[in-house]
């Protein structure tokens, strides 16, 4: 079953301790909201499961449809409900990174950044010294505890979040947690400097044991395909550009364009384009040759809109082959197409 109360938490770092390989070992962020309420998020930072150390990706500008879906969420704990409707966290299906560009990473390591407590320490100080920064904590919530002090900072009543990592396609004991539209991360709000604008981090982590084609109702890895995560160029097929906001009235001639990158011709019978919430458009039948593009219009179906959003292309077995995602300021001028 899914994760019992999945959600994000919107405060402000006010301290952090790092545990070691002896311990736990999580990295622990000591957090308040607007109210005065404490929490406190537990970081994985080490796997109970072979291989140990975790992926991870951060990317320093994140730009996503996601940032603009969490306006109107207020400070403190934010329950989200299940689905793509909202601003949830989903590795395979919301196209937040390249899932080839994660990058295993030690747990703790003596010597200075060169481990995944180094990395976390590089952004979440910088929060406890700068009460304008905004941390958004994507994950499971425990508490309030009742009459518990919490076992880490010691205030009261224990409370806080954990899960801060994907949440599906686990193995083992594990499997329990499986779901979609509910994995964890961390998106860092740092305000603009000197009449800049503002900047988000996106931080993401997984485990090397979990599976990259899952489910799409319960999250479990799918069984008799490969589901390991995709090497760095190796998704022959991919979308390279999108007219989401063409010229003239509504219903507009929407169109994304693919580019087949590989060296031999590839068939896209059956292979269809979808946006976030499901919706589907066929990809035309037939074989697409090696180093040739092919716009594919969206007559219905997958309508894309302006507001920014998500385009993930399938193949003929329901897997995902390659997903991109765009920002309302990318879609606002009409007419231009949005490069990937």
């Amino acid at each position: 079953m899914p994760l019992k109360t999945y959600g994000v938490l919107i405060t402000r770092a006010v301290g952090v301790r790092r545990e070691g390989a002896a311990e736990t070992p999580h990295y622990q962020i000591h957090l308040t909201d607007d109210a005065g309420v404490h929490y406190r998020a537990a970081v994985n930072v080490l796997s109970q499961q072979r291989p140990a150390d975790l992926l991870y990706l951060v990317d320093d500008d994140f730009r996503h449809p996601l940032t603009d879906r969490l306006t109107g969420l207020t400070s403190g704990w934010n329950t989200l409900p299940p689905g793509p409707g909202g601003p949830n966290l989903d590795f395979v299906r919301g196209n937040l990174f390249d899932p080839a560009k994660l990058r295993v990473l030690p747990a703790d390591r003596p010597g200075p950044d060169n481990d995944l407590a180094d990395l976390l320490d590089h952004y979440v100080q910088r929060a406890v010294d700068d009460p304008r920064v905004l941390l958004y904590l994507f994950g499971e919530r425990w508490g309030p505890e009742t009459g518990v002090k919490d076992k880490v900072f010691g205030f009261l009543p224990g409370n806080g979040v954990h899960d801060i990592h994907m949440n599906q396609g686990n193995s083992g004991r594990f499997t329990g947690d499986d779901g979609v539209w509910q994995d964890g991360g961390l998106l860092i709000r740092l305000p603009g400097d000197g009449g800049g604008q503002e900047r988000w981090v996106g931080i993401f982590l997984a485990f090397q044991s979990q599976a990259w084609h899952t489910d799409d109702v319960t999250g479990h890895a799918l069984p008799g395909v490969d589901t390991s995560r995709p090497a760095p160029g190796d998704q022959p097929v991919r979308i390279v550009a999108a007219l989401v906001n063409p010229p003239g009235r509504a219903p507009e001639a929407e169109a994304v364009t693919l580019l087949n990158a590989s060296p031999a011709p590839v068939d896209l019978t059956g292979w269809r384009l979808l946006n976030r919430i499901g919706q589907a458009s066929p990809v035309p039948a037939g074989p697409l040759a090696a180093g040739v593009t092919l716009t594919v219009p969206l007559p219905d179906g997958a309508r894309l809109g302006d507001n920014g959003g998500e385009i993930t292309l399938l193949d003929a077995a329901g897997l995902k082959e390659h997903g991109v995602s765009y920002t309302a300021e990318q879609a606002a001028r009409e007419g231009w197409w949005v490069v990937f």
